[in-house]
């Protein structure tokens, strides 16, 4: 039987070695395709606090190992930021960040560096308190989530060959267990025209003008699309404009645009593309409508190309990875879990959206922080969150591994 309240006293006797890791990782500037560094620090770490094994893979990513049980376990945190854009909205230096009883800010405390410090101390406690069990525990700190979520993803499953039987992410989910999330996917949509003097613009053919209404449409198309009750309502974002014109003293002869497309519950990649395709406005201008590709070298200079198509997924509510993290927060903290979803993406759209491995996520930080100045994350969430990750692998082979299915359903395709 598990001791609860023994592994609840560690993760709380832990909180000043978690604050002062995450302090360090926030730190260390660690935007995507630039985590070297980071990733080195939390090498470091894993080996300080008895890993059995470090190892950094060809793409980047860290993969720290527990124990050499049959079943694999996976948790995974991207441990890349964003960038922190206009410094003139921080309150505080966005590195050098700040603490306090209650928080720590800096950019990455909550997307994700702190999922990356629970779970670091996480393996701390299982090594303390001797909770090794019949299954090896693989701890990831993973690249280039921020540009192209799954991506990392992609890779340890199809090249480093890890197929874990579940993957906890370690992404803010505010206090509750997250069984899903929208898809997405990068599409453009580009008009083509001729140049000639502004002066006389009847003499060529104005490709941002061919865009206007097509623009026009896709707003109207936003208000229109799928709606799913667990999930929410698919989105459409127009992102970027971009135009080529000789001057600005002449007609543009292309123009093209960046659309953000969130896909609920019954829209898959070619459904949104043609939902585009076959506007009124797009066929008239004889626009070319696709989907970005992905193709930015990791810091360790490995290109692994792909489509900016990410699906759509959820598991079963009663699903036994649902039914074991449930379990381990009941038993630690003596209340019921909240059950939800992500409203952004995570790396579970390869995980399980791509590969059918069943993801869960649990994480410290709140949605709300990500991306947005002041940043910030909270040491009791890191504190319960290494309390959960440690006991989730014992809890899961004691109970629930026997009942996992031969495959699991994303429900999303029913």
């Amino acid at each position: 039987m598990l001791d609860f309240a023994k592994i609840n006293e560690l993760a709380k006797k832990y909180e000043p070695e978690m604050t002062r890791f995450l302090r360090d990782m926030i730190a260390i500037p660690s935007e995507s395709c630039d985590e070297e560094k980071v990733i080195l620090r939390i090498k470091e770490e894993m080996e300080k606090v008895g890993f059995d094994k470090v190892e950094i893979d060809p793409m980047g990513n860290v993969l720290g190992t527990i124990g050499k049980g049959r079943h694999l376990i996976a948790m995974d945190a991207h441990i890349d930021t964003v960038g922190v854009g206009n410094r003139e909205n921080w309150k505080f230096d966005p590195y050098e960040g700040y603490e306090d009883a209650e928080t720590i800010g800096g950019r990455g405390g909550s997307d994700q560096e702190g999922g990356m410090a629970s779970m670091v101390y996480a393996g701390k406690i299982i090594k303390a308190l001797g909770l090794e069990d019949d299954y090896t525990l693989v701890i990831v700190g993973s690249v280039q989530e921020e540009d192209c979520d799954g991506l990392c993803w992609q890779y340890i499953i199809n090249e480093d060959k890890l197929r874990p039987e579940f993957v906890v992410s370690t992404e803010p989910t505010d206090g509750g267990i997250y069984r899903g999330q929208r898809g997405r996917m990068e599409i453009y949509v580009s008009t083509k025209g001729v140049s000639c003097h502004g002066s006389a613009p009847e003499r060529g053919d104005n490709a941002i003008y061919k865009m206007a209404p097509i623009l026009n449409e896709l707003r109207a198309l936003h208000e229109n699309l799928k709606d799913d009750a667990f999930l929410g309502k698919g989105s459409l974002t127009v992102s970027e404009v971009f135009f080529t014109s000789p001057s600005r003293c002449a007609v543009a002869d292309s123009c093209k645009i960046s659309i953000d497309r969130r896909l609920t519950r019954g829209e898959s990649g070619a459904y949104a593309l043609n939902q585009i395709r076959n506007l009124p406005a797009v066929k008239a201008a004889g626009a070319e409508v696709g989907m970005y590709r992905y193709d930015r070298p990791s810091y360790k200079g490995l290109v692994y190309e792909t489509d900016c198509y990410f699906p759509t997924w959820v598991i079963e509510e009663d699903h036994p990875v649902c039914e074991t993290l449930m379990e381990t927060y009941e038993s630690l903290f003596k209340k019921r879990a909240r059950l939800d979803k992500w409203t952004f993406s995570t790396n579970g759209v390869a995980i399980m959206g791509m590969h059918g491995i069943p993801c869960i996520g649990f994480g410290p930080g709140h949605e709300d922080q990500a991306h947005a100045p002041n940043e910030l994350t909270w040491k009791n969430e890191l504190v319960a969150c290494a309390a959960m990750y440690a006991a989730i692998p014992t809890v899961y082979v004691q109970k629930y591994a026997d009942k996992m299915p031969e495959n699991t359903e994303n429900i999303v395709e029913r």
